[in-house]
């Protein structure tokens, strides 16, 4: 029995080192900081959250009014996600791996507690969102700064970037 939970574990933190960050509970105070000081969230936002974890980024977003969209690609933290946001139909959690996502139209804030390996990757893919998209896209990183990129604004440990769709070469004539 022992066995299979040492064997369970090793493969869940295995599966974590492979794939991404590892699962690092957010402190609902900094969340909640970084959510009114970096960006005033509301109701007209539409905030996704990259590795959302057990989803409490997206309990908060939803308590400012927002509609909140999570990528998470280790199902047990799925489980969890859905369990905790269980009867709130602002919170939604997806089973998906963020780099072949496609983002909502309406994704207004994307957070992420990247890590080193791979935030200016995801720099890289909400930029190519924004451009898809049509519209700026409020990008929070929580930890780490994206290389050569100066923050707009810096509120502990969470940093602001504001990307803008790019110039596609056939519009510009």
């Amino acid at each position: 029995m022992w066995l299979w939970i040492i064997l369970g574990l090793l493969l869940f933190f295995g599966f974590m080192v492979f794939t991404g960050a590892p699962y690092v509970p957010s402190k609902p105070r900094e969340v909640r900081g970084a959510l009114t000081d970096l960006y005033p969230l509301g109701p007209a936002d539409t905030l996704v959250d990259i590795g959302s974890g057990d989803g409490i980024v997206l309990r908060i977003a939803s308590s400012y009014g927002a509609v909140a969209v999570g990528y998470e690609i280790n199902p047990l933290l799925v489980l969890i996600s859905r369990l905790l946001a269980h009867g709130n139909r602002g919170v939604t959690t997806h089973l998906a791996n963020f780099w072949n996502a496609q983002l909502p139209d309406t994704t207004t804030v994307v957070y992420t507690f990247g890590d080193a390996r791979d935030i200016t990757k995801m720099y890289k893919k909400v930029q190519q969102e924004a451009t898809r998209i049509g519209h700026d896209i409020c990008f929070i990183t929580y930890a780490f700064e994206i290389p050569g990129i100066t923050p707009e604004q810096t509120v502990r440990a969470h940093h602001r970037y504001t990307l803008k769709p790019l110039q596609s070469s056939a519009r510009q004539v």
